[in-house]
C-alpha cells in the first residue's frame, strides 16, 4: 500500500522526471514530502508563471514534458498565461496543482476556484486526480498525450485527501509510440512536383523544430541542395553554416526574403503551424507560388495558407523517404543563390553601426559574436526579436529560442533559467526589453540561489517599444506606452547579481564577454536607438522592389 502523494512522485520517476519547477502550497504538503524523499528536484521559484515557463522550456529543448506545480486557487490561475504559452507554442509540459479535500469540505469554499474547467482551454488535457489507485494510469496518459503531436501541455490536480488516500496498484510502464508515416502513394506526388518544379525552396516552421528532427532535417537539406528559409519558431532546426540558408521570415511581408519567395514557384512548408503569424502571404488561387505541406497532421486551412499537396505523417520519415526518391533529380537555382548572397548582405548592413545608443543590428551582431555556435539565446517579446530572428545566425539546433505563437512577454528570463539548469556547461543568455524584464525580474534571486552562470542583456527603451512602433505605424499620437525604470546595477546588486551598463558602443561585446569569463549572474543594459524600426522595416522595406537590387 502507498499513499496517492508517493504514488504520483513514483510514477512521475518512472517517467524519467528529474526536476520540477514551482511554489507548493498548502494543499500539495503531501505531495512536497513525497517530493523530498526521492529523486527529483524541486525547484523553488518566486511566481508560478516563471515556473511555467521554466517548465515549457524543458519540454521545448528536450521534446520530454517539463513538469511545474503550484497550489490550488490563486497558485493554480497564475500558470494559466504559461500553459497557453507551452499550448500554442507545442511545448510539451505537465502542470500539477493542489486542490481542497473533495471528500469533505471543512473550510468550505475558502480559495476554491474550478482550475479543471480554466485549464480546458488551455490544454491537451485536464483532470482532477479522484482516487489514489487511479494515479498511475493518469501520469502515464498525461505523458502520452503531452508528448505526442501536436505536444503540448497537460494538467492534473490532486486534491489534499486523495493524496493522502492509500492504495495497492502497480506503475505502468512507459512504452515507445512511433507516429504513422506518410503514405507511399502521397510520397510520390510531392515528390513529383518537387522534382518538376524549376525553382523550389524548403521553408521549415515550428512543428518542424523538435529535437529528433535535427537530423533528418538537416540531411535533407545536404542531400537535395535546395535553397530554405524558416519561420521564426522554425529558426534553428537545420543545423550547420548551411550555403543554401536564404534567412527568416520575421515578418509576413516585404521583407528581403520575400524577394525569395516570389521567385521561388513552390515552397516545401516542413511543419508550418499556423499558430504562427503568417511567414508570407500566399498570392491567390492563380498567383504565387504551390506549396506542399508536410506535418504530422494536415494542415489547418487559412486565408493565408491553403496548400496545394499534403504529406501527413512523421516528418523526419517524411523527409527521408522525399529525399531518397529525388536524389539527383534537384537542383539549386543559381539565381536564387546569388539572391540570397544579397538578402544576407542586406540583412547584415548597419551590424557595424558605431551610433550610441546602439541599434538594434549592432546588438545582435555582438551577441552573436559573444555566444559559441551551442550557446543558448533565450529571447524575451520586444521589438528586438525582430531584429534578432532577421538577423541572428544559428548554427547549432535550439540555440535562439524565440515565441512567436502567443508572444508572450516575462518569459525570457526563466526559459533562460531551465536552459542553463538543463545544459550546465554551454553559454546561456536571457535578452529582454525593460518592459519584459521586470514582469518577471524577481526571478534573479532564482537564477543566484541555484548558482547559475547567466547573463541576463537588458535592451532599454524605457517604454513598450514594440507597441509604441505600432502606434506610430497605425498614424496615433505616441501615448500611454512610456515608463521609469529602476537602477539595474543597483537591483542586480541587491539580488546578489552584478549589474554593469554599456556607456559606449564598443563596450558591449567585452563586457558580455567578462561577465561570461567570469561566473555568476550578470544583469547588462543597454540603451538602444529604436528609430531604425522605422527606417528600414517601414521605408526601406515598404519601398522594396520585388527584386533585390544588386548592392
Amino acid at each position: 500500500m502507498a499513499k496517492g502523494s508517493d504514488l504520483l512522485v513514483a510514477a512521475l520517476e518512472n517517467e524519467g522526471v528529474d526536476r520540477i519547477y514551482g511554489i507548493p502550497g498548502e494543499e500539495n504538503l503531501d505531495f512536497v514530502e513525497s517530493l523530498r524523499a526521492s529523486k527529483i528536484e524541486l525547484v523553488l521559484t518566486r511566481h508560478e508563471q516563471a515556473a511555467s515557463f521554466m517548465a515549457a522550456t524543458q519540454g521545448r529543448l528536450t521534446g520530454h514534458p517539463g513538469v511545474c506545480l503550484s497550489t490550488l486557487g490563486p497558485g493554480a490561475l497564475n500558470f494559466t498565461t504559461g500553459a497557453a504559452y507551452a499550448h500554442l507554442g507545442a511545448m510539451p509540459m505537465l502542470i500539477i496543482t493542489g486542490q481542497k479535500a473533495i471528500k469533505s469540505a471543512r473550510q468550505a469554499r475558502f480559495q476554491i476556484v474550478d482550475i479543471v474547467a480554466a485549464m480546458r482551454p488551455l490544454t491537451k488535457m485536464t483532470r482532477q486526480i479522484v482516487s489514489a489507485a487511479s494515479i498511475p494510469a493518469l501520469v502515464r496518459d498525461a505523458f502520452r498525450v503531452a508528448s505526442e503531436e501536436r505536444p503540448g501541455p497537460v494538467h492534473l490536480e490532486l486534491p489534499e485527501d486523495i493524496a493522502v488516500e492509500e492504495a495497492d496498484v502497480r506503475l505502468v510502464p512507459p512504452h515507445r509510440v512511433d507516429p504513422p508515416i506518410a503514405a507511399p502513394m502521397s510520397v510520390e506526388r510531392a515528390a513529383e512536383m518537387i522534382a518538376k518544379a524549376a525553382c523550389p525552396i524548403i521553408m521549415v516552421g515550428a512543428a518542424g523544430n523538435r529535437p529528433r528532427l535535427v537530423e533528418p532535417l538537416s540531411d535533407f537539406v545536404r542531400r537535395l541542395q535546395i535553397p530554405f528559409f524558416n519561420t521564426q519558431m522554425g529558426k534553428g532546426a537545420v543545423t550547420g553554416g548551411s550555403n543554401l540558408y536564404l534567412g527568416t521570415a520575421a515578418l509576413s511581408e516585404h521583407d528581403y526574403i520575400h524577394s525569395a519567395i516570389k521567385r521561388a514557384d513552390l515552397v516545401i512548408a516542413i511543419g508550418h503551424d499556423t499558430v504562427e503569424k503568417p511567414p508570407f502571404l500566399m498570392g491567390g488561387i492563380t498567383g504565387g507560388p504551390k506549396v506542399i505541406h508536410i506535418g504530422y497532421e494536415s494542415a489547418h486551412v487559412e486565408q493565408v495558407f491553403y496548400p496545394d499537396a499534403e504529406l501527413i505523417g512523421d516528418i523526419g520519415a517524411s523527409v527521408t523517404a522525399l529525399a531518397d526518391r529525388l536524389a539527383g533529380r534537384v537542383s539549386a537555382d543559381p539565381n536564387m543563390l546569388t539572391l540570397r548572397k544579397r538578402i544576407l548582405e542586406r540583412i547584415g548592413e548597419r551590424g557595424d553601426c558605431a551610433a550610441f545608443p546602439l541599434v538594434p543590428q549592432r546588438i545582435v551582431r555582438d551577441v552573436r559574436s559573444a555566444m559559441p555556435e551551442d550557446g543558448i539565446v533565450c529571447l524575451d517579446n520586444g521589438m528586438y526579436k525582430i531584429w534578432f530572428a532577421r538577423g541572428y545566425r544559428t548554427y547549432v539546433a535550439n540555440t535562439l529560442l524565440l515565441d512567436n505563437a502567443l508572444a508572450t512577454m516575462g518569459a525570457g528570463l526563466p526559459s533562460a533559467i531551465a536552459a542553463k539548469v538543463l545544459y550546465p556547461h554551454r553559454r546561456v543568455m536571457a535578452v529582454c526589453g525593460d518592459g519584459g524584464f521586470m514582469m518577471n525580474s524577481q526571478e534573479l534571486e532564482t537564477a543566484v540561489r541555484l548558482g547559475l552562470d547567466l547573463v541576463v542583456l537588458i535592451i532599454e527603451d524605457s517604454a513598450f517599444g514594440m507597441i509604441r512602433w505600432k502606434q506610430a505605424v497605425d498614424g496615433f499620437a505616441d501615448f500611454g506606452m512610456g515608463f521609469g525604470n529602476p537602477d539595474f546595477e543597483l537591483y542586480a546588486k541587491a539580488y546578489g547579481a552584478q549589474g554593469h551598463r554599456i556607456e559606449a558602443t564598443d563596450a558591449l561585446l567585452p563586457t558580455l564577454e567578462m561577465a561570461f569569463k567570469a561566473g555568476g549572474v550578470h544583469l547588462i543594459t543597454v540603451p538602444v536607438d529604436y528609430s531604425e524600426n522605422t527606417r528600414v522595416l517601414i521605408d526601406e522595406l515598404g519601398s522594396m522592389p520585388e527584386n533585390i537590387a544588386s548592392p
